[in-house]
């Protein structure tokens, strides 16, 4: 690299880093980046796809410049100074020469450069003239294009806003259009409805209709506009016309099929053909009718005047229908009355039968001339099914037998109720209606016949001879029913068998549960037997054959099926008030019956027939699902403190009325109330608990009073040895002993012991076997057995501690008291 050339790079480079223009500042890396970058470029070659003058002229140019050291010594060789040079100042004129020679050779390419760019320079004004010119042009052209722009904008808008105009005028005239058109169809609607040829069955009635709801519900809503209330007037009078055509034409087709039946029905005979002949015209003009109610019934939220003409065409069919069919149900009601007048239970059955027929074709037909239901409906339905009422409630009323009505109540409740009118609730609603009404009536003639039927025939029930026939009558049974037991199975022992008393079985579970009520009552009666063995029993032994055939006492067997017969007719509450009635009516006859048993038999038989029937009771009673119990209301005087009080206080009433409403002590009212009134009391009466009572003291007084029979000697000993033992104990008389008085001699004392022993192995059979024939049942019979036996041990247990503390050991050999084992053998050996 030449000098000049690194000086003139040096200089470029102090540019960059100048103190007061610098064009950047370069790093040291950065500056020796540039320093080989430029003896790279130098020592660069030549490329080999240049043109050749090109490539010429450069590797002239780089040739010069590398050996631009060594040119000088060439030119100066070449331009060698003359051979003689005479004076100092030729030499430096041709110094000089060759000196300007040099930089001419050296200047040459800049200066052919220069011209060439001194020739582009020229070029590019040229061109820089041309586009001068242009651009004169083109702003121009700018300006007139952005005033014909300018002036179209402008057009467009004013057409733009013309067009907005025209769509609001357009607009503007439609909407007066529509509005006036709502007034302009009053018109046309009146004349077309003041057309003689006019007929709601033609094809336009109903756009008509529809059009006239729009401009009615139009006009409505818009009562400002002007003549709005004018107009809208005059429309509902066209609706009012259009309304009267469409229910004087379903009218006239309602009245015209009334009339062809009537005509049709006075010159015929009615039989099977009564279904034809009521519902085969109507059905037959149905269609005509509800394609014009379908109409009115569409529109009901739209005005009312269509709700009423609705109900005007519903109205006129009811008028129609009942017209024709009230007189012929009444006619077949009056006789089915004839035809089944002994028979109120047929007469039921087919009345209501008829009945249901008639409600479901009728509703049936109504749906096929209307599709919303109507309440007059069911009060035309309602009024036919008052024609059986009327029939048949004098019947009711009149009916005295308590089968009859009990089983008319159970048609009632049990067919019509349940399986007719609640499985068909909607069609048969006025039938069940007045089922209901006749069922409350009979309920009523139920309770009435029941209240006197248990105060004649159970509470003053007057007991036959038969009735009272005991033990005469469950003897003659059990050996009627052992001669036919050994004539069809000879060798074998009686079996259990169930029995019925008109619905209610009694079986050997039942017989159980009989015997588990006995030792509960019998332990809460005596507490002598054991709780755990009473709890035990779950053993059965066949019914009596008297029980089996139903063979009761007749108040009891009434009591029964009066109950069995009111249970399902009745409602609950009042159920438990007869059943009270019933119960306590049924528990004095017993107990009247048990008094002449006793006074023509023996106590023992009076008691074992209380007992008996108590049980039947008890276990008949058990299968009703009810509460036995009700709530009775008296008056408790037992807490007035004084009874003149109550007296005065009601004078003092009577004679200071005047003061009655004084707002002070004074008040007379007051002073009556809180001295003179009784108190309200509440209680609750439980039957079921009254039988149970009633068998509580009943097997109670049979426990004492079989146990006195037995040891009826030896109990007269003990009472008056405790008077003689508690006598020497209070009075301290150590010389008055037992054995001392005439009455406690061992030998008088053996004889009332061998006379009570051969009292219990004489009676003990009979006894046991009088059990055996009134309660059948061995469970029992051992309950109600067991606190005999233990007051019969109890009796000889009390003699043995009085021998042991009054007798000697020579005087127990007299008395010769059996030990408890003799006595346990003893009862044994006597029940087998």
């Amino acid at each position: 690299m030449s000098k000049m050339n690194k000086r003139l790079l040096r200089d470029r480079l102090a540019n960059w880093e100048s103190r007061n223009n610098p064009l950047t500042t370069l790093s040291v890396k950065q500056k020796d980046v540039c320093i080989q970058l430029s003896s790279v470029v130098n020592e660069r070659r030549i490329p080999t796809d240049l043109p050749e003058e090109d490539g010429h002229s450069v590797i002239s140019h780089q040739t010069k410049e590398i050996s631009q050291d060594t040119s000088l010594s060439e030119e100066f060789q070449k331009n060698a100074p003359p051979e003689k040079a005479e004076t100092a100042q030729m030499f430096l004129s041709w110094y000089s020469d060759l000196e300007r020679d040099m930089e001419k050779e050296e200047e040459a390419p800049y200066r052919h450069y220069i011209e060439e760019l001194q020739g582009y320079q020229d070029q590019c004004d040229g061109v820089l003239g041309e586009v001068t010119t242009a651009l004169t042009y083109l702003a121009g052209l700018q300006k007139q294009y952005i005033s014909v722009s300018t002036k179209t904008n402008a057009l467009h808008d004013a057409c733009e806003h013309l067009l907005a105009e025209q769509t609001r005028l357009m607009n503007t005239a439609e909407n007066i259009s529509n509005k006036l058109s709502y007034y302009n169809e009053l018109d046309r609607i009146s004349s077309k409805l003041a057309s003689p040829t006019l007929m709601v069955t033609n094809e336009s009635f109903v756009p008509m209709l529809s059009r006239l709801d729009e401009c009615i519900l139009y006009l409505k809503n818009n009562p400002n506009y002007k003549e709005s209330q004018t107009y809208l007037a005059r429309l509902n009078q066209c609706l009012s016309r259009a309304l009267n055509l469409m229910k004087s034409h379903v009218i006239n087709i309602l009245q015209s099929a009334t009339r062809q039946v009537q005509e049709k029905k006075d010159t015929t005979q009615l039989g099977d053909n009564a279904f034809t002949l009521f519902y085969g015209k109507f059905r037959a003009n149905a269609p005509r009718v509800k394609a014009l109610v379908e109409q009115l019934e569409i529109r009901l939220d739209k005005s009312p005047e269509y709700n009423q003409a609705l109900v005007d065409c519903q109205q006129c069919y009811f008028t129609q229908r009942e017209q024709l069919l009230g007189p012929s149900i009444s006619s077949t009601i009056n006789d089915l009355a004839t035809k089944h007048a002994r028979d109120h239970c047929a007469l039921m059955r087919s009345g209501c039968a008829f009945m249901v027929h008639v409600c479901e074709d009728e509703y049936q037909l109504y749906y096929n001339f209307f599709t919303r239901h109507s309440p007059l409906l069911d009060e035309m339905l309602e009024r036919l099914c008052n024609n059986l009422y009327d029939v048949f409630r004098p019947l009711i009323i009149h009916v005295n037998h308590l089968e009859t009505l009990a089983e008319l109540c159970s048609i009632m409740k049990v067919e019509m109720l349940e399986e007719h009118a609640q499985a068909y609730a909607q069609e048969l609603s006025s039938f069940g209606n007045v089922c209901r009404q006749m069922l409350m009536d009979m309920q009523e003639r139920l309770v009435y016949r029941t209240y006197i039927y248990i105060r004649s025939d159970i509470l003053q029930y007057s007991a036959a001879q038969g009735d009272l026939a005991y033990p005469e009558k469950l003897e003659m049974m059990q050996s009627i029913a052992e001669s036919i037991k050994a004539g069809e199975t000879k060798g074998h022992t009686r079996t259990p068998s169930s029995s019925s008393l008109k619905g209610h079985s009694r079986s050997p579970s039942n017989a159980s549960s009989t015997s588990q009520e006995v030792a509960e009552l019998t332990e809460a009666g005596k507490n002598q037997a054991d709780p755990a063995e009473m709890k035990s029993l779950t053993s059965t032994m066949p019914m009596s054959p008297a029980d089996l055939h139903g063979m009761w006492y007749p108040t009891v067997r009434r009591t029964l099926v009066t109950l069995s017969k009111l249970y399902r007719c009745i409602d609950k509450t009042t159920f438990q008030g007869l059943s009270q009635e019933a119960l306590q009516s049924c528990i004095q006859s017993l107990k009247i019956a048990k008094e002449g048993i006793t006074k023509r038999k023996t106590l023992m038989d009076g008691q074992l027939f209380l007992i008996k029937h108590l049980l039947i009771l008890r276990e008949q009673i058990a299968p009703f699902q009810t509460d036995f119990s009700i709530r009775e209301t008296s008056l408790d005087f037992s807490k007035l403190k004084d009874f003149g009080k109550m007296k005065d206080a009601a004078k003092g009433l009577i004679q200071n009325s005047s003061k009655m409403f004084t707002f002070n002590s004074n008040n007379s009212l007051l002073h009556f109330i809180l001295e003179g009134t009784p108190h309200v009391m509440e209680h609750f009466v439980d039957s079921k608990k009254d039988v149970d009572y009633e068998l509580k003291i009943t097997c109670e007084e049979f426990i004492h009073h079989m146990s006195d029979t037995f040891t009826e000697p030896l109990k007269t000993f003990l009472s008056r040895a405790s008077v003689v033992i508690n006598m020497k104990q209070e009075e301290g008389i150590k010389s008055v002993t037992l054995r001392q008085q005439p009455f406690a001699t061992p030998e008088k004392l053996h004889d009332v012991v061998s006379e009570t022993y051969k009292n219990i192995k004489s009676r003990l059979p009979t006894i046991h076997k009088s059990m055996q024939l009134y309660l059948a049942n061995r469970d029992t019979e051992t309950i109600l057995f067991k606190p005999i036996k233990v007051n019969i041990q109890q009796a000889f247990q009390q003699l043995s501690q009085i021998l042991s503390e009054n007798y000697t050991e020579e005087d127990k050999q007299i008395v010769a008291n059996p030990s408890p084992e003799q006595i346990n053998l003893l009862i044994s050996t006597s029940m087998r």
